[in-house]
């Protein structure tokens, strides 16, 4: 019996930036049965910025290899592929390829038609049911009814693939967080009752997140609150107009983009952090990760009841219905009055992201479905190699 250890080409976009998308894989390396090879792309371009693979000192083999279509057309960054990656593939002759890539994408086609003796282990996100336009559609159907294992980021992405014809084994897996910056203040602040309540919120600034919602809650509302933005996008003017309208000049202040340890520091700064996102057509919360970092710091979070925003924030927070100001006004009313609630939920937050969504939790998650479809595919080449026995 061979003794090699498990070997993982792990194909990911995601991965390009040195910072979250990275620091999964230095779980999943340190694993002593796992061989790791991480393939990313050697420059990125996503939401107007260019990510470039820096040199690292992440401790096992990252191949920086240059791709084309990088954004083109509709479909963004769905068209892109690695003309080095049949060689590479030779070369490592892996035992799994474990794509953090949607089924649709050209680079899972490329991986599906080069895997050699390669299980397939595709790590899914998509949670909206829609057709897609040629040739999109027919290479999800191509490639889900040939993937081993399902790597799942909610239910709802469960019933899309499930949906367009794959019938295999499926793993839940989160996302992680670097419990190093994103952690509790070393003595937290004991503020006294008449203080404002802190609320905050991280992301995109745009309409579907639902800020229009905490802003006239936020007026509605006696208790003494303040809001707090970190992001930037193309709704920042419409709110800024929609603070002064609604007299809320001095309680709500935003602010541009900053790096993770500045985040971290202005999400302890809040009492709660706030994410409202509105179920649309095209979006659904596939997950949100400040969901999982704001509780990482011991914050908890005011959730919408949009796409996997329940299920992330579990007993760490509060839910109210999508698009409903006025059951936001109430939830803020009833912390300002009381606000023993903050307390128990904090506590509640950071044993939620412990329990559920460290980066060792994620590597387990990885390891357990490549070893599966691993198996279960050495086990069927075996008995179609099994030469047939006379009665």
């Amino acid at each position: 019996m061979s003794s090699r250890r498990l070997r993982i080409v792990s194909i990911a976009h995601p991965a390009t930036s040195s910072e979250a998308g990275r620091l999964r894989y230095r779980y999943l390396a340190s694993r002593p049965d796992v061989d790791l090879h991480l393939v990313i792309p050697e420059v990125w371009k996503e939401f107007g910025r260019t990510i470039k693979a820096a040199p690292s000192d992440d401790g096992f083999p990252i191949h920086r290899l240059p791709i084309r279509l990088p954004e083109a057309g509709p479909m963004k960054w769905y068209l892109h592929f690695y003309p080095a990656l049949r060689r590479l593939l030779r070369e490592l002759d892996p035992d799994v390829i474990h794509l953090w890539e949607e089924p649709w994408s050209v680079v899972a086609l490329q991986a599906q038609l080069l895997r050699g003796r390669a299980a397939l282990v595709l790590e899914v996100d998509q949670n909206i049911l829609k057709r897609l336009p040629p040739p999109f559609e027919a290479i999800r159907k191509f490639v889900l009814a040939r993937t081993d294992h399902v790597l799942s980021r909610s239910p709802d992405a469960t019933a899309v693939v499930r949906a367009r014809g794959y019938a295999g084994p499926v793993t839940p897996i989160g996302y992680g967080v670097d419990l190093v910056t994103f952690t509790t203040a070393d003595a937290p602040s004991t503020p006294s009752a008449d203080a404002p309540l802190r609320l905050g919120y991280v992301g995109r600034l745009v309409v579907e997140k639902g800020l229009d919602d905490a802003l006239d809650a936020l007026a509605r509302s006696d208790a003494a609150a303040t809001l707090s933005i970190m992001g930037e996008g193309p709704h920042e003017a419409h709110l800024r107009r929609r603070v002064e309208e609604l007299g809320l000049h001095g309680r709500v202040d935003i602010r541009g983009w900053d790096a993770p340890a500045a985040v971290a520091a202005f999400l302890r700064s809040l009492d709660a952090l706030v994410l409202l996102t509105r179920t649309t057509s095209a979006v659904r919360e596939q997950f949100g990760r400040v969901i999982i970092e704001a509780q990482a710091c011991g914050i908890p979070v005011i959730g919408s009841t949009c796409g996997a925003i329940p299920d992330v924030v579990g007993e760490g927070g509060w839910i109210v219905p999508e698009q409903d100001p006025d059951r936001l006004r109430q939830l803020l009313d009833e912390l300002g009055a009381d606000r023993s609630a903050l307390t128990a939920r904090s506590q509640a937050a950071r044993a939620n992201v412990l329990r559920r969504f460290t980066y060792e939790a994620v590597a387990g998650a990885i390891e357990t479905a490549c070893r599966a479809a691993q198996q279960s595919r050495s086990a069927s080449r075996s008995i179609r190699t099994q030469p047939l026995r006379a009665n």
